[in-house]
């Protein structure tokens, strides 16, 4: 089974802590919806290269992400789905999610989205919060975040929503206000991040200036632990670092890039995976449509060696439910990866941030907001 990721380099506006590849100018949305639908039909015999068992390589998952692809007509949005189906098989109930944010989710784009193959929304909430909108420099208000919220649950089950959490001067009280506000929809899956400062975005010359304070590590690491036991108390499974699922409601899409899952990424800087090697797409709109037009793929590809690819498990795996498997890192990347592995965990093993159990290495729930770095310190970048 694989997947096949539709970047949609579009928004509205600049939110301020975004260093995704987008453009807020539509002019070119027309041709880039053409181009992108090409590159779906010049990369379709891709699949066959995927697939080593010899069974017929099938489409589970199509996710368009962004970017704001809710800035897409649906009858753009249907467009590309049927060239997906024109070129390649796909199962039958395929998880098709649109990534989308409030001020696009009006009554009546909600209940014609819910007529289209779309059956997933994940909605770019961010803060119930005036105050934290406007210094995210988000499209959407609080009203309307509410609004798009109370429309959706009546036409979609299966619908995820996005919070921020250590945000400069939000109380443990706030934030709190936040999670129990997005439970109070239902709604069965919940994704949240800590704020970061990247390098070249708006949040980063605010800070710069003193308009904005810095985030603060100690008020994120408070507002995880409460997100964490708010959640599971009122039944979410904390399946991955950011991400929290009722059963059954676990995005299959993101599941396949944690699980190691093989996936096609179109449009410009989106990222493709078969297992062996990684290619990605250039972060240029024009370039992207002149080389489509072409008939060129615009892509770097990187072979991965076993090194990388030790790594990026160790990544993964300490992230999810399904930790690291002592027994695949041994059958996989050989013994010299784990002894290396046990000795580099071991002060993480006494400190009690990581355990071993059926010989799965996992965080603790001490260990969890300290994941990210955890896995840096298991990394090997010289072992071949």
């Amino acid at each position: 089974m694989s997947g096949i990721y539709i970047h949609i380099p579009f928004c509205k506006q600049a939110c301020n802590y975004c260093d995704f590849h987008f453009s807020t100018s539509m002019k070119k949305k027309e041709d880039m919806v053409l181009a992108i639908a090409k590159e779906i039909t010049m990369r379709k015999n891709e699949f066959e290269l995927l697939n080593s068992t010899g069974n017929e390589n099938q489409i589970e998952t199509i996710y368009f992400g962004g970017g704001t692809p809710s800035v897409l007509s649906n009858e753009e949005i249907n467009f590309l789905i049927s060239e997906i189906y024109k070129n390649y098989k796909v199962v039958d109930n395929p998880e098709i999610t649109l990534e989308a944010n409030p001020d696009d989710l009006s009554k009546d784009r909600i209940i014609e989205l819910s007529k289209s193959p779309i059956n997933r929304l994940s909605i770019g909430i961010q803060s119930f919060f005036e105050d934290d909108l406007k210094m995210m420099n988000r499209a959407h208000n609080s009203v309307e975040a509410k609004k798009c919220l109370e429309e959706a649950t009546k036409y979609f089950d299966n619908i995820s929503l996005d919070l921020i959490y250590g945000v400069p001067g939000m109380s443990n009280e706030k934030w709190k206000h936040n999670i129990e506000m997005a439970l109070s929809f239902g709604v069965p899956h919940i994704s949240s991040y800590a704020l970061t400062v990247e390098p070249k975005t708006a949040l980063s010359k605010l800070i710069q200036t003193g308009k904005v304070a810095k985030p603060n590590d100690e008020v994120a690491s408070a507002h995880f632990m409460i997100l964490v036991e708010t959640l599971e108390a009122n039944g979410f499974i904390h399946y991955e670092l950011s991400n929290f699922g009722k059963k059954n409601y676990f995005s299959k899409n993101n599941s396949a890039y944690w699980l190691g899952k093989k996936y096609i990424g179109v449009g410009p800087s989106a990222h493709s995976y078969d297992g062996i090697s990684r290619s990605w797409n250039i972060s240029n709109n024009s370039l992207y449509l002149k080389s489509i037009q072409d008939n060129q793929l615009p892509n770097e590809v990187e072979i991965l060696s076993v090194s990388d690819r030790y790594n990026e498990y160790i990544m993964t795996g300490l992230r999810t439910i399904w930790g690291v498997s002592l027994d695949r890192i041994e059958k996989e990347f050989g013994t010299d990866y784990l002894v290396y592995l046990k000795k580099q965990a071991e002060k993480f093993l006494n400190d009690e941030l990581v355990s071993i159990e059926n010989n799965i290495l996992k965080p603790t729930p001490k260990g969890k907001f300290l994941t990210d770095g955890i896995a840096s310190d298991l990394f090997y970048l010289n072992l071949e």
